[in-house]
């Protein structure tokens, strides 16, 4: 973390009062590293989860990882009408 970057009066966002510990900064650096380090084996590891436990435990693997990486949507209810409306969510893959 550069220490130039902080502006006096400005929050960060999980910052609390006094902003994260040496600890907490040093502990998610040491995890972004060990990620990045091993980003390359996770089909790997995912192909031998399929293999010896199926294809549901091995999705079941990757989904737990996206919790870490994909921002959790908090349920919303929609008060549009009295009646019900469809939403649609759709992602599109910029490789395809």
């Amino acid at each position: 973390m550069n220490a130039g970057t902080f502006k006096k009066g400005e929050k960060r966002l999980g910052q609390g009062k006094r902003g994260p510990g040496k600890v907490t900064i040093q502990t998610r650096e040491a995890i972004s590293r060990f990620a990045n380090g091993n980003a390359h084996r996770l089909q790997e590891w995912l192909d031998e989860i399929q293999s010896k436990d199926g294809a549901k435990s091995a999705l079941e693997a990757y989904t737990k990882l996206l919790e870490y990486t994909v921002p959790k949507i908090s349920r919303t209810v929609l008060a549009i009408d009295s009646e019900p409306q469809e939403i649609i969510f759709r992602w599109e893959d910029s490789k395809v």
